[in-house]
């Protein structure tokens, strides 16, 4: 199999191999010893500029701690955890990208299922709570900086399509609007067999291809195969963090970083080496265990944004960090998309014989079925299209002339 199928490493010069392609979102978990209070020049530059989120496991926790049972409690203030709308509402977040993750345990099992169960629990958080609006049938553009706070949902691995495409297009029917190939595992058959067309189909539908938890490999075949951007919605530079999987490069690809102690350094490190405009945050908030003090929860990303002042960012580089690198990525995902309009759904499928699965119903056996039972099914004679026969002729003069004969009432 491939070496990129599963997480792995590699050097730093793969990234300059895709020139202007990601967007590196920025995971928060564990990279700064502290930060202290913020002023109010942060707070005035994310009013102007308020976040976008690339990544968030609210709905993991609700699961774990309320089996999604969103009647047990009130998202407005939830003390033990790190989100909640009020704390969105103070950290100048506008939009967040929620996850619908499922074990990978569930592969090949009931993953789709527990997946349509996350992509309904935050369905209904966006829809039952007025503060939250609810991102589905919409452009990126209207992605507002209003009060309401947008919802985005993505999926976080691969394994919750099952390897069907028509499962990757249900999804998007109800609001998934990004999918990341992987995490911590994968199954061989559905990268060997439709790895290019599950990448190809999200081009078509206008999906974000989002390369968290992927390999070195992994993520060149991707960017080989994409026609549009990809992000990292939760990642880190490898060069200073080498336990993160995957890092930066640069053709209009956003890593949007993660907190780890010392996360900062990582933003740094990426404006040298891609530039300021492949930078954005994935928090990774209710997924990661520890954040540094000072950014325990999502009210605190003013403090982040203090912190790059203090290391001499300009506000025009914040403006993409905050917001405008992930939505410049989403716009030309979205015209890739309009480009696509007149490409037809992928019917690429896997054979149950290659997937050899005992969780899989095999079906071919029907078909076999269902032409015996054709071939023993007598048939009625089909409509005549062509010149009538001279009997046939004969019958029907008849019948006119006896109509004809008979009175009109």
């Amino acid at each position: 199999m491939p070496s990129w199928i599963f997480g792995g490493s590699g050097s730093g010069s793969f990234w300059m191999q895709f020139p202007r392609l990601v967007v590196i979102l920025s995971s928060l978990s564990g990279l700064v010893s502290g930060f202290s209070g913020t002023d109010v020049s942060a707070h005035d530059l994310m009013s102007k500029y308020p976040l976008i989120d690339g990544h968030n496991d609210l709905a993991l926790k609700l699961r774990i701690l309320h089996n999604n049972r969103l009647s047990q409690i009130n998202l407005h203030n939830v003390s033990k955890l790190a989100t909640d709308i009020s704390r969105l509402r103070a950290g100048h977040v506008q939009a967040q990208m929620f996850a619908a993750y499922v074990v990978c345990q569930a592969q090949n099992k009931d993953a789709v299922m527990l997946t349509l169960e996350q992509i309904d629990v935050i369905r209904r958080m966006c829809t039952e709570y007025e503060d939250l609006e609810l991102f589905v049938f919409k452009r990126s553009s209207q992605l507002n900086d209003d009060d309401i706070k947008t919802c985005l949902i993505s999926v976080e691995g691969g394994h919750s399509i099952d390897s069907s495409l028509s499962v990757l297009r249900t999804f998007y029917q109800l609001g998934v609007r990004s999918i990341a190939l992987t995490h911590t595992l994968a199954d061989l058959i559905v990268f060997k067999c439709v790895f290019q067309a599950v990448v190809e189909e999200m081009n078509r539908l206008g999906m974000i291809v989002d390369l968290s938890h992927s390999s070195w490999d992994t993520a060149k075949a991707a960017l080989k195969i994409s026609k549009a951007p990809v992000i990292f919605s939760h990642s880190s530079s490898y060069s200073i963090c080498n336990h993160i999987s995957l890092t930066l490069f640069a053709f209009e690809i956003i890593l949007l970083l993660f907190f780890h102690f010392g996360f900062t350094d990582h933003f740094d490190h990426i404006k040298r080496v891609i530039g300021a405009e492949s930078v954005g945050i994935g928090g990774d908030y209710e997924g990661a265990a520890n954040f540094p003090q000072g950014l325990e929860d999502v009210s605190k990303y003013p403090a982040l944004i203090q912190e790059l002042l203090l290391r001499n960012w300009r506000e025009d580089e914040l403006a993409g960090v905050l917001r405008m690198n992930f939505l410049r990525v989403f716009e030309e995902v979205e015209r890739v998309r309009d480009e696509l309009s007149g490409t037809l759904p992928s019917e690429v499928q896997i054979s149950p014989q290659k997937v050899q699965n005992a969780c899989r119903l095999d079906l071919s056996h029907l078909r076999g079925q269902l032409r015996g039972h054709q071939s023993h099914t007598p048939t009625l004679p089909r409509a005549h299209h062509g010149p009538l026969e001279p009997q046939s002729l004969l019958v029907w003069a008849t019948v006119l002339l006896i109509c004809s004969l008979l009175p009109l009432y």
